[in-house]
């Protein structure tokens, strides 16, 4: 079907059915190449949509006031050891998780996936992995903690070396030029996305988050809690975009959908368990601060099984419940969207309430 318009002495004829093909051709990957990076007509609305979320929680580490994680640090009676040691595992390991999962979303998921809308969101996603860095080095000077102490840590302490190696390993097989019309190679990608964000940022991430949190909730450094509560709404918001990517992904490629598929998945989830308690129980090397290893042990487990049916997949643990009540009104997947109060809302443009709010009428 074609249509005309007439201007003046011109005529324009557009073809609608050549522009519905081009339509038809989008795919999340193998579909249609464009230089153009066109995004209307949107095909994956939910990566729009997110990508708005995500640009209207915008925020910046230098507008958080440090004053008082400052007086924390340097007065020795006002924080335990304990506590300034989850502070230094949590911008140590954090200081190079962040890069690891941003250079993965530029350098390989975003150069293999081909609709315009899913390279958008997924540039969202990478800027504000910068943004957490950027948050880290900001903690870092604030509290005039010698840097080579965090490249140290990255390096040396064995589980945060093995957390690293068990995602970047998934990222290496993808760095080289791949047939992706292949279902092993479908695979290899699928997988990727599931352990970047079900297993990494979905799950392993949240031993800190809580043990942080907890200290904030306590009202033990206020700026770096703050700022863990930036970081983990957006990682509400990068746990939907994988999520998203991965069940498209498969739903198009439905071939790699196999039993022997899952369960492989199920192991790594498995594995990423095991990895998060061993660095559990190096973060927090004896019950201190109200807090106990066992109950954040246990709320991997809950974490999991919770990414693990966000995807189609039988849990490890049925059942099991959330031994951190409090924790679950901070920072459980059901109310991440909502459990700011104050400043992060302020943070949101108004542009992007007004739409919210037209979206609930």
């Amino acid at each position: 079907m074609q249509k005309t318009f007439t201007v003046g002495s011109k005529t324009f004829v557009l073809d609608q059915d050549k522009a519905e093909a081009a339509f038809a051709a989008k795919k999340v990957i193998n579909g249609r190449e464009t230089m153009t990076f066109n995004l209307l007509p949107l095909k994956y609305q939910w990566a729009y949509d997110l990508y708005r979320k995500m640009k209207a929680n915008h925020w910046e580490p230098e507008d958080i006031p440090m004053g008082k994680d400052i007086e924390q640090w340097r007065d020795e009676k006002a924080v335990s050891d304990v506590e300034r040691w989850i502070i230094r595992m949590g911008i140590g390991y954090f200081s190079a998780a962040e890069g690891i999962v941003g250079d993965n979303i530029q350098h390989v998921v975003r150069e293999l996936v081909t609709a315009p809308e899913l390279k958008l969101v997924l540039g969202r996603h990478a800027h504000e992995e910068n943004i957490h860095a950027d948050s880290l080095l900001y903690m870092i000077a604030s509290l005039q903690i010698n840097p080579h102490e965090c490249e140290a840590m990255f390096e040396d302490i064995p589980t945060i070396v093995r957390k690293n190696e068990f995602v970047t390993k998934t990222s290496r097989s993808l760095r080289r030029d791949l047939d992706l019309t292949l279902p092993e190679n479908k695979k290899l990608l699928a997988k990727n996305i599931f352990v970047f964000g079900q297993c990494m940022e979905g799950t392993q991430f949240y031993g800190l988050f809580g043990m942080v949190l907890s200290l904030y909730r306590q009202n033990k450094f206020p700026g770096i809690g703050q700022m863990f509560r930036y970081t983990l709404r957006d990682e509400s918001n990068h746990i939907e975009v994988f999520r998203n990517l991965f069940m498209d992904l498969v739903e198009e490629n439905r071939e790699i959908w196999t039993t022997e598929f899952k369960e492989e998945l199920r192991a790594l989830m498995r594995e990423a368990v095991t990895l998060e308690k061993e660095f559990i129980r190096d973060c927090l090397p004896v019950n201190a601060v109200g807090l106990a290893v066992d109950e954040f042990v246990t709320y991997i487990d809950y974490i999991a099984d919770r990414r693990l049916e966000g995807v189609g997949l039988e849990p490890l643990n049925a059942g099991i419940k959330n031994p951190l009540p409090w924790l679950a009104e901070m920072m459980d997947i059901k109310k991440e969207q909502n459990f700011f109060e104050g400043r992060v809302t302020e943070y949101q443009k108004a542009s992007s309430l007004n739409v919210a709010a037209d979206d609930e009428l």
